[in-house]
Parts: C-alpha cells; sequence; structure tokens
C-alpha cells in the first residue's frame, strides 16, 4: 500500500473521499518515480495543526500543510516498501481556501499533497527563491499531469447507466400510430444490462404519452426515473404513480431538447416545495443542473437528494482545449456536489466517444443517455446498443 491515510477530522458539512486521495497519491507517486515507497496522510483540524506549529516551527497558528521526512534512523518495517514520511494537512484551511479559490476541497487537498510530498523529496522553497520557483514548477507540472492523464483512475464501484427512451416515442408520434413502443423498449433496454430507465413527461406531451408512464411504472424491473417540469399537473402525475427518483428540469416549449440546467437559485422557493412534496411521499428528487459551484450550494440548501450534471457543453466542445476545460469543470462540480453531501449523476448529448472519462469519475454514480444510444439502435439493434454503452460506462 503506498499511501496510508489517517483521517482525525472530517468537517460535519463536508464529505471526503478516501479513495480518491489514494488514487491520486498513488498516481502522484508513479510520476515522480517513486512507486516503491510510500507515505502516510494525516487529515488535522486547525486546532490539531496548530498544535504541531507551536511544538516544531514556533509558529503559534494553524498552517495548511507540514512534511515530516523519515530520517536516516527511522525504523524500517519488514516487507514493507520504504517510507518517505508524513504529511500533515489541516483541512478547515484546505477548505477556507478551496472557497477562496472556487475549487472543490479535494482538488485543493490534492495540491497540497503535491506540495508536502515534494517537500519529503527534499525540495525546499525556503531556502532560496531558485529553488522555490523551482519547487512551484514542478508542483504546476504535477497537476497538469494529474489532470489530463487519459488513463482513469480505477473505481471500486462502476457508474450505473440509465436509458432515455423519449426518443422511441418521438418516432412514434411522428406517424401518430402505436410502433415503435417505448414500454417494450425499456424492457429489451433492461434485458441489455440497463440499470435504470428514464423518460421526460413534458407538458405538451411531444413524445412520452400519460398511458406510457402508467404502463412503464408497471413493467419496469430496475428503476424508473421521470423527468419533469416542476408545475403542478405534472408534479400530480408523479405523486400518484410515485417513481422511483424524479429528476427537475428546465423546460420550454420551443426547445427541441432540454438546454442548460436549472436556474436553482432563482427558483429556489418553487423548487424547495415541490422537493418536500416529494419527500413526504419517499420519492428521492434530483436537479438537473449546469456544473456551477453556486448552483450546487442552492440545490443541497433546499434539501435535493441528487443533481444530475449537465455534460452538453462538453460533449459539444469542437477543440480538445475547450472540451478539457469542460471536463475539468465537470469534475470539479462532482468533487464539490459529493463534498456537500449530495449524490451525483450526469448526462446529456454523452454518446459513445464522450462517455468513457466522465464514467471514470469517482463521485458520479449514474449517467442518463438516450440519443446517442437510440440512434445507434437504428444500425446495429437496440439490445446491441446498450451492451456497447454498457462496455464503455462498466469496462
Amino acid at each position: 500500500m503506498p499511501l496510508h491515510i489517517i483521517e482525525q477530522y472530517s468537517p460535519a458539512d463536508r464529505r471526503i473521499s478516501k479513495r480518491m486521495l489514494y488514487d491520486r497519491g498513488r498516481r502522484l507517486l508513479e510520476l515522480l518515480d517513486c512507486s516503491d515507497q510510500m507515505f502516510s496522510l494525516v487529515l488535522l483540524d486547525d486546532h490539531s495543526m496548530a498544535d504541531f506549529n507551536r511544538r516544531y516551527r514556533n509558529i503559534n497558528r494553524p498552517t495548511n500543510v507540514l512534511s515530516f521526512p523519515v530520517t536516516d534512523d527511522g525504523d524500517a518495517f519488514p516487507g514493507q516498501p520504504p517510507e518517505l514520511g508524513d504529511i500533515l494537512i489541516s483541512v478547515d484551511t484546505a477548505l477556507k481556501e478551496a472557497v477562496e479559490a472556487k475549487t472543490s476541497l479535494h482538488f485543493r487537498l490534492t495540491e497540497l499533497v503535491i506540495h508536502g510530498l515534494l517537500h519529503l523529496l527534499g525540495y525546499d522553497h525556503e531556502r532560496s527563491e531558485k529553488e522555490a520557483q523551482a519547487m512551484w514548477d514542478k508542483e504546476k507540472d504535477l497537476m497538469q499531469q494529474l489532470c489530463t492523464s487519459k488513463r482513469p483512475f480505477r473505481r471500486k464501484t462502476m457508474p450505473h447507466l440509465a436509458i432515455n427512451i423519449d426518443h422511441v416515442a418521438t418516432i412514434r408520434q411522428a406517424r401518430g400510430i402505436t410502433q415503435p413502443d417505448p414500454v417494450l423498449a425499456a424492457g429489451i433496454c433492461e434485458l441489455a444490462g440497463a440499470e435504470g430507465i428514464v423518460v421526460h413527461l413534458r407538458e405538451d406531451r411531444r413524445h412520452i404519452q400519460d398511458r406510457d408512464i402508467l404502463l412503464l411504472r408497471q413493467t419496469i424491473k430496475s428503476k424508473m426515473n421521470l423527468e419533469m417540469a416542476a408545475v403542478k399537473e405534472i408534479i400530480g402525475i408523479a405523486l400518484d404513480i410515485k417513481p422511483d427518483m424524479i429528476t427537475l428540469v428546465p423546460e420550454k416549449r420551443k426547445e427541441l431538447t432540454t438546454e442548460g440546467g436549472l436556474d436553482v437559485i432563482k427558483n429556489e422557493k418553487k423548487l424547495a416545495k415541490t422537493i418536500a412534496r416529494m419527500k413526504k411521499a419517499s420519492i428521492p428528487v434530483s436537479l438537473f443542473i449546469d456544473p456551477d459551484a453556486a448552483q450546487i450550494e442552492a440545490a443541497a440548501d433546499i434539501g435535493a437528494t441528487f443533481v444530475e450534471l449537465h455534460t452538453g457543453r462538453y460533449c459539444d466542445a469542437t477543440t480538445e482545449q475547450e472540451r478539457e476545460k469542460e471536463f475539468r469543470l465537470i469534475e470539479q462540480s462532482a468533487e464539490l456536489a459529493f463534498e456537500s453531501g449530495l449524490r451525483v449523476n450526469a448526462g446529456h448529448g454523452l454518446d459513445y466517444l464522450t462517455t468513457a472519462r466522465i464514467a471514470a469519475l469517482p463521485t458520479i454514480e449514474e449517467l442518463s443517455i438516450g440519443h446517442a444510444v437510440i440512434s445507434r439502435a437504428i444500425f446495429v439493434g437496440l439490445d446491441q446498443a446498450v451492451r456497447e454503452m454498457m462496455a464503455i460506462v462498466r469496462p
């Protein structure tokens, strides 16, 4: 085990993923050609960190990180890899710095692990300006390599794949007949391995109809996720049929498909009231939002169980630079949502080329994918199209 994490403190209002920190620490050791060595990471509060500073540095306040390299006369344990030393991080200070920088706590903790690890390897920014610059350059280089690595971390648990079958109903409604049947399509998707079915009952009933919803509720064996606007009529239908969960989405009459996420801040009272009604009926609520820190905070404040992060801009990016920027925004937002106590899903525009990196993000539980799978089904059949996507989501 190259990294030993000792969690002596975790804020009551923030979740910390030890698995995520472990994976990043392991990858950093690889990047530094130190895979055969190990270090310990200790997470503390400000009070404990201030005590270490008083004892070892004559500083009467907490700092964000301290490093204690193993000395030559340090004890070695038989069968264990050589130990570099200990990195101590104040989670309180790291969280304040993350908020100021508008990043996730896990991102800031990763930066501090890099800083501490370089100290363990002999870098010291206090010896000279030249060494300080060298250390700073190395920190930036390591973070860049960590962020742009095309090799995803190995997740402990794989995300679920939920198939949106709206487009099956869209084809049916184009002719005003009974085929193709979205209820039959849902069954085929489940037999092919899908772990959820997503349907959007719009106010204008452009594709999914009320009868579809009733039949799907009776026949879906996995999980039914009802996408809907927070309007009186659809709320009433949801409370009657009691889906396994609902996802509140913005809805415009003239849009081809959902455009952008909910403005939770602007509609806070209305959404909070809907969430309260659903909770009373034991129906979990997800909010479909853009990857935005303020919207995530608002979603947590009004009691949502999930957020579904809008992946459209990432999927629609026309340059590698733009796509990388949007991916990092989704990654950071997923971490922020996880830290805030929300469960995290993602969807919109994902296809057979863009899904793998999103599926590898450790805080995302489920991906909602529709158009790409239904389009692929025209050429290879629905069963095969779902299986191909499952192989990407759960390799």
